[in-house]
């Protein structure tokens, strides 16, 4: 049998392989010369698919995304949902600033997150191109928020996230267009914006039936 690990591995160097061109992307609304890097971690908890392995309701039995809800008192996305993530330090690549970020967000050790792989690069309409960095981390794993960074974090079902069919489209006005946004609300959190997106560009790369050994 498989582990999640491998079968991420597999899933995703397979996703990547397509080339796709409508990937979701906020770089029509970034002003020029603004643009820092910056990395997340999508931390996948290594839990075994139960027996509703091809369900995607909400209460799926599988594996998990790590998530953490920012402090209100913030000044950049205050109370969004969010991976753990930020800027690069000067010397650092991705893999070492998300998980860095994740260490010192929720005291996620770098030896606890094995280390997937990085997915498609997000650019921000306030200047962050992001890239985010897939690993895997023990199930039920202890964190410890940190409370200036992070005011609640939760995990939500792989499955369900993965799924474009529970996510609802929105529409506003900002900065002179009309911008296209994902939402989706999870026991109380309202998962939208960057977050969405970079979740809605990996279901695009990994498919749930190539995570399930024998799928």
């Amino acid at each position: 049998m498989s582990t999640l690990y491998d079968n991420l591995s597999a899933a995703l160097a397979h996703g990547h392989r397509r080339d796709l061109t409508d990937l979701l992307s906020d770089e029509r609304f970034a002003q020029a010369g603004r643009t820092a890097q910056a990395a997340v971690l999508i931390a996948i908890t290594d839990r075994p698919f139960g027996l509703k392995q091809r369900s995607v309701r909400p209460n799926f039995d599988g594996p998990g995304l790590i998530l953490t809800q920012r402090p209100q008192g913030m000044r950049d996305h205050p109370g969004q949902v969010a991976f753990p993530g930020g800027k690069l330090n000067p010397g650092e690549d991705a893999v070492a600033a998300a998980l860095r970020e994740a260490h010192e967000e929720l005291a996620l050790a770098p030896h606890q997150a094995r280390i997937v792989g990085t997915t498609d690069r997000y650019q921000t309409g306030t200047g962050f191109d992001i890239t985010p960095v897939v690993a895997v981390v023990p199930p039920d794993i202890e964190l410890t928020p940190d409370p200036r960074e992070v005011e609640a974090w939760f995990e939500a079902p792989l499955a369900l996230l993965l799924d474009r069919a529970n996510w609802n489209e929105q529409e506003v006005f900002w900065r002179g267009n009309m911008r296209k946004y994902l939402e989706l609300h999870y026991e109380g959190f309202h998962i939208w914006g960057v977050t969405a997106a970079i979740i809605a560009n990996l279901s695009r790369r990994i498919e749930l039936d190539g995570l399930v050994d024998g799928g």
